[in-house]
């Protein structure tokens, strides 16, 4: 089995509604043992938008890196995510931050997710789940990545549980 963090955002419809969905539809292939809180933040990337939820799941999977981007974006096609502008709103959004300790550079899949050390919508939820976890690649810990980066567009979403 191996450890898994999984990024989940959302910022079209019921934000707090396609949280729970799609974790709902990842327990189907992970056994999640811990979410973190949810966090209301601004868009990245330029697009104008609304501000997005944004939370982190973590588990163990039997699956390997690439049948479980696979079986992530089957899940975001179920829920409604089609093709659109890079970085424009979508109704969910899964990305693997990390898999056990691996550092993987492939065309279609890098791991831990490129630039997550850089986002602090990545971070700061990640950081309140998993603060000693290790960036392999960086060779930092979380909660130390967490504290290099700007929060100021990152605020805790109150009274809702996913």
């Amino acid at each position: 089995m191996h450890r898994v963090y999984i990024a989940l955002g959302t910022n079209m419809g019921d934000r707090w509604a396609h949280l729970r969905r799609a974790i709902e539809h990842v327990r189907d292939f992970i056994q999640v043992d811990g979410v973190s809180p949810v966090y209301e933040t601004e868009p990245w990337g330029g697009v104008p938008q609304p501000d997005f939820l944004n939370a982190v799941l973590t588990g163990l999977t039997d699956l390997a890196p690439h049948p479980l981007l696979a079986r992530l974006k089957e899940v975001e096609w179920t829920l409604g995510r089609r093709p659109t502008v890079r970085y424009g709103p979508r109704v969910i959004d899964l990305d693997i931050l990390l898999y056990d300790d691996l550092c993987l550079d492939t065309p279609d899949l890098v791991i831990p997710h490129p630039r997550m050390h850089e986002r602090a919508f990545v971070l700061v939820p990640l950081a309140d789940l998993a603060p000693d976890a290790w960036h392999p690649c960086q060779k930092q810990r979380i909660r130390d990545l967490a504290a290099q980066v700007d929060t100021s567009g990152v605020w805790r979403a109150e009274g809702r549980r996913v």
